[in-house]
Formats: structure tokens, C-alpha cells, sequence
């Protein structure tokens, strides 16, 4: 007789063993939630890690000023009903200090200027350790990290300079002033996302589901009608059936083309799709080859 556990368990597991062992070996740690899928699933499984009891640490978002309002309002509501200790670090707040420089026009965003916001939020409350929701079949780059990805005491990631994980051994040694982002999600896709979402029945944001919406077409992505986005000249905005693959600022997330309402209906369209969600969605990674790479070296997620 043998026994077997389906992959979405085993990658259950595997998530939460991480997810163990770094808030036993560092003192400090924090769940990053932007409010997506990714997070959600992290968050969950971060609950499950401890339960019965709560969870050992805070929860913290990098808050933009310019996320969509359904994101913000699902944040709130969900932290509020875990009874979680939220944090929230805002861009608008590092602009005002002179930390950094907001961008200005129509291709202006507020997303390259997170990197410096949460560099400050971990210095400020001494974190050693950020659980973040990334999973490596998002992007080339993301691709390359190990589970416990190392940042240097600037916050800067060095992808030649990484330890490896044998055997499943992690290594969580940090020097002052360093810290470790840590991505239990490394192994899943993002079909392994929405097939367990699906399978524990979470609440996510409505707008991963298919809604009408005022959109505009830009560089062959279909973007939100909102305050935080100038049009270009010649840009029409015009009602169409859409959903979101991935939540993040409006100024450079885009939308696609979608009928699916209900869960399965999502399960059966990412399963049919051969477009990586960031590469079909997300305008901030087609600035160039190495657009996430560069980022992630100046301390991105």
C-alpha cells in the first residue's frame, strides 16, 4: 500500500516548513500582502503555520497612494478578521520627506519608488526577515532567487552572491544590518495559485474576477480609468468585460480581456493560457530586458 498526497499539499507543506523554521531561527520577521492572490494564499498559509495560535508576526503593506480602491478596501476588511497587526508603510509619506522623487506625466509611476519605502519600513522596525508571495515562474529574474533570497545592510540584492539550499536546509544567518526576504511560493505557478485558492475556497478581491470596466488601450495593454493615470493624446477610454491577473499600482497594471466570473471559470483560462501574467499585465517589467533584475538589485520585492 502506498500513500500519496496530491502536488497542491505538497507544496502546502513545503510552504509551511518555511515558513516555520524562519520565525524560529530570526527574531524579527514580517509578511508583505500587497492584497493580491500571491499574499493571500502566503497569508493563509502563514495562519495555518500557527494555528490554533495567531500569527507570530505583523503583516505590512508597501501602500502607493495609486492602488485600485477594491485592493485597499479587501486589505482592511480581511486584517481586520484575522485580528492581525497591520502596517502600513506609505510612498506618499517617503515623498514628502525628499526620500524619493515622483515621477510626472503620463507614463508617470509611483511603483519603482516602493523599493525605497520598504527599505525604510525594515530599517525603522528592525525586521530581520520579509515573507514575500513571488514565485519564480513569474519573471527571468524571480527565476534565480532561492527561497531565502539575502539583502545586503543597503537592502540590495546580489544574484551571484546567494547561498544554496540542499536538501531543503535553509540557511537564515544574517550579519547587522542585513536581511533576508523569504518566498515560500518559490515552487508554485501560477496555476498551482488559483487551483488552491479554488480548493480552499479563499476570498480574494473582486476584480480578478470578470467585471465591466472604463478602460483605455495603451502599448497593447487594456489599463483602469482612474485619476492616477494621464491620458496620452488619442487615448479613448470605453467599457469592456476585464479582470486582473495581478494587483499592483494602477499606473502600471494592466487588464485583460476576460468572461470569467467565478473560480473555475479562472482555473480553466489560466490553463489555457501560454502568457505569463507579468509579462501580459504588467507595464513596469517592459522598461527592458533586465527591468526586474535592476529593481530587485536596488531592494524591489
Amino acid at each position: 500500500m502506498t500513500y500519496e498526497i496530491s502536488h497542491l499539499r505538497a507544496l502546502e507543506s513545503e510552504a509551511i516548513h518555511v515558513i516555520r523554521e524562519v520565525a524560529a531561527e530570526l527574531e524579527r520577521a514580517v509578511l508583505l500582502f500587497s492584497g493580491g492572490k500571491d499574499s493571500a494564499v502566503l497569508l493563509h498559509l502563514a495562519r495555518k503555520a500557527f494555528h490554533p495560535g495567531g500569527l507570530p508576526f505583523p503583516v505590512m503593506h508597501v501602500d502607493t497612494g495609486h492602488n485600485f480602491p477594491e485592493v485597499i478596501e479587501y486589505r482592511d476588511r480581511l486584517v481586520e478578521e484575522m485580528g492581525a497587526r497591520l502596517i502600513v508603510a506609505c510612498v506618499q509619506d517617503s515623498i514628502d520627506k525628499g526620500r524619493v522623487t515622483e515621477e510626472s506625466g503620463p507614463r508617470a509611476s509611483r511603483n519603482r519608488l516602493q523599493s525605497v519605502t520598504l527599505l525604510d519600513a525594515i530599517e525603522e522596525h528592525g525586521f530581520r526577515a520579509a515573507f514575500g508571495g513571488a514565485r519564480r515562474d513569474e519573471e527571468r529574474a524571480r527565476a534565480k532567487e532561492r527561497i531565502l533570497s539575502f539583502r545586503d545592510d543597503f537592502g540590495q540584492w546580489d544574484p551571484k552572491g546567494q547561498r544554496p539550499e540542499l536538501w531543503n536546509v535553509y540557511n537564515g544567518f544574517v550579519k547587522p544590518g542585513e536581511h533576508v526576504r523569504v518566498f515560500p511560493l518559490s515552487n508554485w505557478t501560477e496555476l498551482d495559485v488559483w487551483q488552491y485558492i479554488a480548493e480552499e475556497k479563499l476570498d480574494l478581491p473582486c476584480i480578478y474576477f470578470a467585471h465591466e470596466r472604463d478602460v483605455f488601450k495603451r502599448d497593447g495593454m487594456l489599463y483602469a480609468l482612474s485619476d492616477h493615470v494621464e491620458l496620452l493624446p488619442g487615448e479613448e477610454p470605453f467599457k469592456k468585460w476585464v479582470r486582473f491577473r495581478t494587483v499592483g499600482d494602477m499606473s502600471c497594471t494592466g487588464a485583460v480581456a476576460s468572461e470569467a466570473t467565478s473560480l473555475e471559470d479562472v482555473v480553466a483560462e489560466i490553463a489555457a493560457t501560454r502568457i505569463t501574467e507579468r509579462g501580459e499585465t504588467r507595464a513596469d517589467d517592459r522598461i527592458s530586458e533586465a527591468a526586474m533584475e535592476d529593481r530587485k538589485k536596488e531592494g524591489y520585492f
